[in-house]
This record gives structure tokens, sequence and C-alpha cells, in this order.
């Protein structure tokens, strides 16, 4: 199997022949010969069907098992293969055997071999990469760093304001601020600090300052996201729209051919049809700010059926009707979907779906703030996805990241708000 290097390859269908054969060597686990077929043979973009294994002899802790796969058949009309399996001990004796049936995916994909560190790898996130390299063109806008009082956010405004993208203004306990500074060896004298007691102080008088015209963003530092969006709620500073406040993660996938906008995963909890549709909405404008012409937008749920069993079946439904007359504008909806026939044509071609949307997915729509929040950090952590984070419906971009979130991410979600900000003031040409 070519696994050498930095990446791994997979095997598509029409690649493999009956009889061809894997091996890997390792010490035992449970998953070993489902991490052959997803590693090897077929490799990524496979999926594990069916499974039947026989226990022959003791596998003890620290034994270090050889798992060879031999590819006994193929299904030409469900892209599938019959494999051998086969798994043998340090002293060549065979401790398990059995079959198994797995599709195998019809495209070449060359994904790159995670590490424990490479999730959060500076640089790793290409399509980011030219995303900030748009917005570097235009003018810095003025930020608002909402109570920076570690080093992390700090870090974030300073490489920002760096690239061009910002021209931060600190707000927060000035002693703070400034300790901050110096543990991690960063000079902020060249920046404007407005002095405030403490972090909701903070949230309040950069709320205010927005209001009055001083700075065109906010970014979220080293507080709640409660305590720093609860001043952009109140009616009083000016900052609400008629749309309600939705939050998108937007993310880098190395193995997904275009940005990917999640939402809501962090500020509407259980949103009803009504929080949807802005929910919808919002995501729309934003992917048009960053060049996209016509989003496809996929509204999630566990099956790709209407259910009336299932509630956000019946929420895609009327939301895609929505679309279709008007109440939602600017980008392509279709739902409901499962993740996998929203953002794989492999999925969508076995379940024979007919969508616009479905395997190329722009904006992923979650039933729910639990939902939205874990697929994105399972990309983040899992996939090696670069993540950014937006909050959108107010008259003035919101950076919200999370506080464990490096500088990285705060610099791709800076690009992000400076590109909302210049569209509301003209249009960026389209990538789509």
């Amino acid at each position: 199997m070519a696994n050498g290097g930095d990446r791994i390859e997979n095997r598509s269908f029409d690649e493999i022949r009956i009889g061809d054969r894997v091996t890997l060597r390792r010490q035992w686990s449970t998953a070993l010969i489902s991490t052959v077929l997803a590693t090897g043979m077929p490799g990524p973009g496979s999926t594990l069907e069916a499974q039947e294994l026989r226990f022959l002899r003791p596998i003890r802790a620290g034994d270090t098992v050889t798992v060879t796969i031999t590819v006994r058949d193929k299904d030409a009309a469900r892209h599938s293969l019959g494999v051998d399996c086969q798994c043998t001990n340090q002293d060549g004796e065979t401790v398990v055997e059995g079959t198994a049936r797995v599709s195998a995916p019809t495209e070449k994909m060359h994904p790159p071999r995670l590490t424990r560190h490479s999730a959060n790898a500076p640089g790793h996130a290409e399509k980011f990469k030219a995303m900030i390299a748009l917005a570097q063109a235009l003018p810095p806008i003025p930020t608002a760093i909402v109570h920076p009082v570690e080093t992390n956010a700090l870090r974030g405004a300073l490489e920002a304001a760096q690239a061009g993208l910002i021209t931060p203004v600190l707000v927060g306990p000035e002693t703070r601020i400034r300790a901050a500074a110096r543990t991690a060896g960063i000079d902020v004298t060249a920046f404007r600090l407005v002095t405030t007691e403490h972090s909701h102080a903070a949230a309040l008088a950069a709320a205010q300052m927005a209001q009055r015209g001083e700075v065109r963003a906010l970014m979220k530092g080293s507080l709640h996201t409660d305590e720093f969006l609860h001043p952009v709620l109140d009616p009083a500073n000016g900052l609400r729209t008629e749309r309600r406040l939705t939050h998108v993660f937007l993310l880098d996938v190395p193995d997904y051919a275009r940005l990917l906008f999640i939402t809501d995963g962090a500020i509407n909890i259980n949103p009803d049809l009504d929080a949807k549709r802005d929910i919808v909405q919002n995501a729309i404008d934003m992917a048009h700010a960053l060049g996209i012409a016509s989003p496809r937008v996929a509204i999630l749920s566990a099956v790709e059926v209407v259910n009336p069993k299932i509630p956000s079946t019946l929420d895609a439904a009327a939301l895609c009707k929505m679309a279709e007359r008007g109440q939602i504008t600017g980008g392509i909806v279709d739902g409901p979907l499962a993740f996998d026939n929203a953002v794989s044509p492999a999925a969508t071609e076995l379940k024979h779906i007919v969508s616009e949307v479905a395997g190329r997915a722009d904006i992923l729509v979650a039933p729910d703030l639990d939902a939205g929040n874990m697929i994105a950090k399972q990309l983040e952590y899992l996939a090696g996805a670069g993540i950014a984070g937006v909050v959108l419906g107010a008259r003035i971009p919101i950076i919200l990241t999370s506080r464990a979130d490096d500088a990285h991410s705060r610099l791709a979600s800076c690009a992000v708000a400076a590109l909302i900000e210049q569209h509301r003031g003209g249009r960026v040409e389209s990538t789509a």
C-alpha cells in the first residue's frame, strides 16, 4: 500500500483486482482490521459495511498482530468488495479469521497523514491562505479586542494587525493586558488601549464604540461568549438588526474541495423554524462575502427523507419550500440530507440522490447547536481542518473564536470579518 511519507493514497474500485492483498503489523486493537481497510486497501473514502470474524486463539495485551486483507470478489454495481481477513500473532499462529464487505471509493484521494499535532499546524489550511490573501488587499478594519488578558488573544490580534487585516483596539483591564503582553513577548505600545475595570465593562465599552463608529468589528478575547455578546443583544446599544444573531464555523478541511460553512454551532441552542431561516440566510450572505455567488446549502438530519417522527426533516422540508418561495434567497437549498449525502459524491451516488447540493455542499445547517458544534470540532481535531468563527446578524461582523483556538484560527477569522465588512460596502469578485 502507498502509505509512505506525509500523505496516504487510496485505491479506487477500478484499480483493485481479485486476489490483491495488503498487510499491516501492529500491536493488537479491536479496530485493527478497519484501520487496514481505511488506510491501506481500499483506503481513504472507503466504508466498512459488514464484518464477520472468528477468534481462534486468545490475544493478549502487547501481542503484535499481522493483519492480511485479500480481495475475494467485486460487486461493480455497488462498488463494493468482499475481502478475506486473517490475523496472525508474533509466533505465526492464526488468531483471527473472517470476512468483510467494504465499499470502495470511485475517485483517487491523497489526504495528509494526520499526527497528533497536524490538526492546528500553521500553514496547513491551504484554502484559508487564499482567503487571507484576498482580505489583505483591503484596508484594515478597526477592531475592538474585548478583554484580551491571555497571550493567545493578544497574539492573534497582533498577527492579524501585522497581516494588515485589522487595526486592533485593546479593551479591558490595562494591568492584565500589559502583563499578558510581557509574558508573550508582545509589544502593544502601538495599539490604542481602552481601560475598563473588568470583562463585563470591556464588552459594554466595545459595543458602545461600535455604535459610535469608532470600530467596525468586535473580536472576543478572554471572556465567556454570553458575556461578550450581551451588550450586542441589548437594543440600547444599536447593534441589532431584524435578523437574530447566528454563528458560523468556517472550516478548511484538507480532503474537501471547498470551504465548508457549519451553522449554528455556538449561539442558537435549539432553533425553531424562524430561527433556522435566519441561520440559513446569514450563512448565505457570508458565503457571498467570500466570493461564492450561489452557495449550496444542505439542511442536515439523520436521514435524507422526510419522516414525521424526526422533526429536523420537517424543518428541512419547510426551509426548502421557503427558499422556493423567495423567503430565503441567494443560495441553492436542499434537505433533509444526512451528513454523508451532503459532502460525499460516492454516498450520493450509492443512495441514488438527485440533487444540486448533495455531495458538494458549501453550507451545512445543523439541526441544533449540539450537532453543529460536534461536527465542527470533530473535523478540526480528527480531520486536520483549519477553523474560523464569526457571528452574523449584527450591524458589524463579530469574530467569535474559542479561547482554546490558536492565533492561526484568529487570523482566519479576522480575514472573514474583513471580507464581510468590505462586502457590505461593495462586492468582491465571485470565485465560485
